[in-house]
């Protein structure tokens, strides 16, 4: 895309899943990318690692709850993509407080250093647990957010901060909202990987809930929808979500590994897996309609293809985690 050559791009959350192939499609697209990742004493870049070195790669070590350091990164930029966020669902319910900080006041910073640094455009990353249980699917963008979980109350927050900013300040700022991404590089806390790499030691596959329904988009199609949000004039103050209009139970998910690893799953649920009641999500099906209308955008590979290109990556790189190990 011409419109991102020489371009200077600030990537919040770029180690992690989703950030890690959103910064590897801008240096393609010949974008310079400034990569926010986690400080930590060990300084690991995470998914950063697959990249390697690139000379329009600059990777800074950092907190999105640093709002001096946020101004200071933010200065000079085209463009800023917002994805840090604390996710782990299960424990926001342990530590909601440190949700709220990391991913309302730090969105509340970059909003902030967007403004000040008078950035052309910033994509703010919402989620679809904002809609919580549907009350009809497929989902629709103007359907009632219903947060189950502080992590989804955080985030609903966060994406009314970004709205705020677009009606008091004409920030040019957009909310999207990816459905559930799988491939590459996700971590254990997701199920497609746990289930894979599971299922490449042999048929025993520990899970908890086998009802939950997800519509899954492969990551490198989530990761065009960022480009094509940030590229699409007079979307501003919008809100659009990222899926395939097409849901998938965790035991159909379990049952189409099987198929690709040619293996007869042997299911065992454990109820420290289970989510509660109340808490968990049953059904998140999108309408990828707007997204279309508005960006252009419709995802390109299907379940079962990103689902292979999946599992060719976990058996390269199965020796890295345990993933029988369960984390919340």
């Amino acid at each position: 895309m011409a419109q991102l050559q020489n371009k200077k791009v600030f990537v919040t959350g770029a180690a992690g899943f989703i950030g890690s192939h959103l910064v590897e499609l801008l240096l393609q697209e010949g974008a310079q990318v400034r990569a926010l990742y986690h400080y930590n004493s060990e300084n690991r870049i995470a998914n950063l690692d697959f990249l390697g070195e690139h000379p329009h790669l600059e990777k800074v070590a950092g907190d999105v709850r640093n709002a001096h350091h946020m101004l200071e990164l933010s200065k000079g930029m085209d463009f800023i993509f917002h994805l840090a966020a604390l996710i782990a669902i299960p424990y926001s319910m342990e530590a909601p407080g440190d949700y709220i900080s990391t991913n309302v006041q730090g969105t509340l910073n970059i909003l902030e250093a967007a403004r000040i640094n008078g950035v052309a455009k910033t994509i703010v990353t919402s989620t679809s647990e904002v809609y919580g249980s549907p009350e009809v699917l497929p989902i629709v963008e103007t359907h009632p957010l219903q947060t189950q979980s502080p992590y989804a109350a955080s985030k609903a927050g966060a994406d009314h901060l970004a709205y705020s900013y677009y009606c008091a300040y004409d920030l040019p700022v957009m909310i999207l909202r990816p459905f559930n991404t799988f491939g590459p590089r996700q971590s254990m806390r997701a199920i497609l990987p746990s289930v894979i790499l599971q299922l490449l030691r042999g048929p025993k596959v520990e899970v908890g809930n086998l009802e939950p329904i997800r519509d899954l988009t492969y990551v490198k199609d989530t990761a065009a929808g960022f480009l094509a949000a940030a590229l699409t004039k007079n979307v501003d103050g919008k809100t659009v979500q990222l899926g395939t209009n097409k849901g998938y139970s965790v035991r159909e998910m379990i049952e189409t590994v099987g198929e690709c690893l040619n293996i007869k799953p042997v299911i065992v649920t454990q109820e420290a897996r289970k989510r509660k009641t109340r808490f968990e999500v049953e059904r998140l099906v999108s309408s990828p309609q707007l997204a279309k209308k508005l960006l252009g955008w419709e995802p390109k590979t299907s379940f079962k293809e990103g689902l292979q290109l999946t599992i060719d990556f976990f058996r390269q790189n199965d020796a890295r985690v345990d993933p029988t190990h369960y984390v919340k």
